[in-house]
């Protein structure tokens, strides 16, 4: 399917056809509306679900949909979300009633404190989990379905947890992971401060935080006193904290796409380390924005060099093993911060500019629909530029015509959900 795309990328001219797409269109009315969807994606190894920005209920509620009947009907084994592994794990404590497991999903989400948190602490992530408790107790512990974080962000909680743990299982181990991390101490829980130290000339602490993540990983019969769940819940935070310190420094240190590349891979070995933990025929689900699940190779990132979860899953487990499923609108309103840390508010997206497939989408007479797309798809001489829609956790609405990723869409994904009008996440107040 990979061809060589010239340094700009296009659409194929069959869906610049109103008609073909209607042909196409699969209306969304019910649970029962994926069935095709579904059918298509069952067998995957792996099914990312994605969304156009972080504050969409449309997007967090079909997903949802999806994964639920991805779980029940063809036994996938755990949802990765872009979130941070130490507080979500918390959640995946919850869904599978493991020891310390708080008393509710709203208890456990309410707790979370690291910006943003409408992200994960919304009303739509509640109904989730108490659906993937209610489904889980009536399995053994074994098969029980997980809710994980696969973001490299939070690596303090993250070094935390990591100490905390080996100072109540492994004193010794304990001792020397803590000696690795004393590195740290001039920065004091802020990794922009310490990779700005390094530009400065100040030694990294790359070599200690991979001495702790090779001293867990290669020494298993140290801790007898962690079932596997805790286990590998020390190590991927020991992962996390290696590749935190990576992607910190490279922010700084590179103007290039290896920071941004450094967090891609995080999250793509995260997954795949899950996918180990569940064992031989273990299937996932991914929730992660647009950018990181719609394959790099057919939008323009592909030019800076940027890769995403997407792209290297497709090359990793073979294309027909993974299924990349796209989500749009063409206006609606959606809960982001006007910068970085800035109050969360409800903000209004305008429709989407003229030379983008949700323009083109929107001339179709369905509030609601999906495309899944086939090999003829794939095929055509007559290109032409077409853009995505892309919406961050930080958003200005005046800007949006900067918003749209140019793209190729039927090779980008194998499925695209489409809604005209969109509203915000459901966001948990205390």
């Amino acid at each position: 399917m990979k061809t060589f795309l010239g340094f700009l990328l296009f659409f194929t001219s069959m869906y610049t056809s109103t008609q073909n797409i209607k042909q196409k269109a699969i209306p969304l009315e019910g649970s029962a509306s994926l069935d095709q969807l579904i059918s298509a994606a069952a067998n995957k190894e792996l099914v990312l679900l994605g969304e156009a920005s972080h504050g969409t209920h449309e997007y967090y509620f079909w997903r949802d949909k999806i994964s639920r009947r991805l779980i029940t009907e063809h036994h996938f084994s755990f949802i990765a979300v872009e979130g941070d592994f130490a507080s979500l794990y918390h959640l995946n404590r919850y869904v599978k009633n493991l020891d310390g497991a708080g008393s509710s999903a709203k208890e456990v989400l309410l707790k979370l404190d690291r910006w943003p948190t409408w992200m994960w602490a919304n009303e739509e992530v509640v109904v989730l989990a108490e659906w993937l408790r209610k489904h889980n107790d009536s399995l053994s512990q074994d098969k029980k379905v997980g809710f994980y974080g696969m973001d490299v962000y939070d690596e303090w909680n993250s070094k935390k947890v990591v100490l905390e743990l080996l100072e109540s299982t492994n004193r010794t181990a304990y001792t020397y992971v803590k000696e690795q991390y004393r590195c740290f101490d001039p920065h004091k829980g802020d990794s922009w401060r310490y990779a700005h130290a390094v530009k400065a000339g100040k030694k990294d602490c790359a070599s200690a935080t991979l001495n702790v993540v090779n001293f867990v990983k290669n020494n298993r019969n140290n801790f007898p006193e962690l079932n596997d769940d805790d286990y590998f819940y020390l190590l991927q935070n020991t992962i996390v904290v290696h590749h935190a310190e990576e992607f910190y420094r490279e922010s700084v240190l590179s103007k290039s796409s290896v920071s941004w590349n450094s967090r891609v891979n995080h999250m793509h070995g995260t997954v795949q380390n899950l996918l180990e933990l569940y064992g031989d025929n273990s299937k996932g689900i991914v929730w992660a924005h647009n950018t990181h699940i719609g394959d790099a190779e057919y939008t323009n990132m592909r030019n800076s060099g940027n890769e995403n979860i997407g792209q290297l899953t497709r090359n990793e487990l073979g294309e027909n093993n993974v299924f990349l499923v796209g989500f749009t609108t063409y206006e609606g309103q959606v809960m982001a911060g006007s910068s970085w840390g800035a109050p969360m508010r409800k903000m209004t997206i305008p429709p989407a500019i003229p030379n983008s497939i949700e323009y083109k989408l929107n001339e179709i007479n369905e509030d609601k629909f999906y495309l899944i797309f086939n090999p003829e798809d794939r095929k055509g001489k007559n290109l032409k530029p077409i853009g995505n829609r892309a919406v961050g956790v930080v958003y200005n609405p005046r800007r949006d015509q900067r918003q749209f990723v140019p793209t190729i869409v039927p090779l980008r994904y194998d499925a695209l959900f489409f809604f005209k009008n969109t509203t915000a996440l459901r966001v948990l107040k205390k």
